[in-house]
């Protein structure tokens, strides 16, 4: 979003942003409005990292597939799946996708290194110059490790995705079912259904969230408010805002992620603690 913001800033180009349903999901017909003849990028997030809503990318990839047919200028699809990597499948022919990113640290792997599928024939500009690495695409010298554990990452990953799902959405099922149970005034953020595994945004009525969160810290569990890249931001979420959450709901609210690694006495302890600091913040809120 960001990086569209400052093209739209720098004059390069014009930029399209769409709404979203109240469960966080795109209607692919917004996307089929917003074509112009002049769009030459449709880029939409596979998995929310937020409230971990699913996108119809496929459906979105049929759709520009169709328009590309009776157009003079191909509209190229570009999709983030960091987040949907390690549950889903990312095959780019099934996709219908031109480019596709992906994040080694979020399946396992190391941090810092990632990677941009591009389709043959697909006009990519280069951001720095100097040396001629990555086909004259990315100077710099390769951080092979970093690029080794990727691919490593990526095989296992493949080989285990089925399974881990399964595993991790029980988990993460026991968990909404239990906070939502024992705790009054929380409501789940996002669709029910179409929503990563290892996913949980809740909203918290009466109680903020960054005092959830430093009281769980305190208890060595660690959650964020809102997105693990917005922390230390308080200002409301613009995903939560998005979905219809007021400035309040959104900072009353936590995302817990798990792990195919999480166990179900951590989620116990992790809800004991919840419950115990959610009554605190209450209480001292008078409520």
């Amino acid at each position: 979003m960001n990086a569209c913001k400052k093209l739209e800033e720098q004059g390069i180009a014009e930029v399209t942003y769409l709404p979203v349903r109240k469960e966080g999901v795109i209607n692919p017909k917004d996307v089929q409005k917003a074509m112009k003849k002049n769009t030459i990028l449709v880029s939409i997030m596979y998995v929310n990292n937020e409230i971990g809503t699913i996108q119809p990318i496929k459906e979105i990839g049929r759709l520009i597939a169709k328009a590309n047919k009776s157009r003079g200028e191909k509209i190229f699809f570009h999709t983030d799946a960091v987040q949907a990597v390690n549950y889903l499948n990312c095959k780019v022919s099934s996709l219908g996708v031109d480019l596709l990113t992906a994040s080694a640290h979020k399946i396992y792997g190391p941090k810092g290194v990632g990677c941009l599928y591009i389709r043959k024939n697909t006009p990519i500009k280069r951001i720095q110059d100097g040396g001629g690495h990555e086909e004259g695409r990315r100077a710099g010298t390769l951080n092979v490790p970093g690029i080794v554990g990727l691919g490593a990452a990526l095989e296992l990953t493949d080989k285990e995705r089925k399974k881990n799902y399964k595993i991790v959405e029980k988990l993460r099922d026991y968990l909404i079912s239990r906070i939502v149970r024992e705790i009054k005034g929380v409501k789940l953020n996002g669709s029910k259904i179409k929503r990563i595994p290892n996913n949980a945004s809740l909203t918290f009525r009466d109680a903020e969230g960054e005092g959830m969160l430093l009281g769980l810290d305190m208890k060595g569990i660690a959650v964020s408010t809102g997105s693990a890249c917005s922390a230390g931001d308080l200002r409301p979420s613009h995903v939560l805002t998005a979905i219809g959450l007021s400035e309040e709901e959104s900072h009353g609210s936590l995302r817990v992620t798990l792990g195919k690694y999480t166990t179900k006495q951590e989620i116990d302890y992790f809800i004991e603690t919840l419950k115990e600091v959610v009554a605190r913040l209450r209480k001292i809120a008078g409520k």
